[in-house]
């Protein structure tokens, strides 16, 4: 199975399931969902979407067969069937057929691809607001009157005489 990166900077609909804790590993290190499915180079938001859009029974045998495949030690003891029943409660939209709505997952795809999009228009926006501000500061600083009050006046002045080629 080929790796695929899916990194969602955005709030995903299916981080309840994804970090909900399996159990801990031989170090002590808690395993989530998300871990482990890593753990079986599985793209952990593509399986949680596969796993909504099943009926529940179907999900909960496709993830216990998924939990089982992982390594032995502390893991080996849990009960999958009853884990993966768990679990799965915990997918986003399980309706009475139990499936996802197709367009709810399409939609949530389409805002995670749209990402760069929305974080270029905020840059400019704020880079626009910066130089706003900016240009603000900037014309409050060449508008403001000179305080001549506190200026020293030079001790020598010297008047300003013709000069003596000059024809009056």
């Amino acid at each position: 199975m080929t790796r695929t990166a899916s990194v969602s900077p955005l709030p995903s609909e299916f981080d309840g399931f994804l970090f909900a804790p399996i159990s801990e590993d031989n170090n002590g290190m808690t395993v989530s969902v998300l871990s482990a499915l890593a753990r079986l180079d599985v793209d952990p938001w593509q399986e949680a979407a596969s796993l909504a859009r099943l009926p529940a029974d179907t999900a909960s045998r496709k993830l216990a067969a998924l939990i089982a495949k992982l390594p032995a030690g502390s893991l080996a003891e849990l009960d999958t069937g009853n884990l993966a029943s768990r679990l799965i409660a915990l997918l986003p939209y399980q309706s009475s057929s139990n499936a996802t709505s197709p367009g709810t997952l399409s939609s949530a795809s389409t805002l995670a691809k749209s990402w760069p999009v929305i974080y270029v228009v905020s840059y400019m926006i704020f880079m626009a607001v910066v130089m706003h501000v900016q240009s603000g500061v900037a014309n409050r600083q060449s508008s403001a009157p000179v305080d001549t009050a506190h200026t020293p006046a030079s001790s020598t002045v010297s008047p300003q005489a013709p000069l003596a080629n000059s024809v009056p």
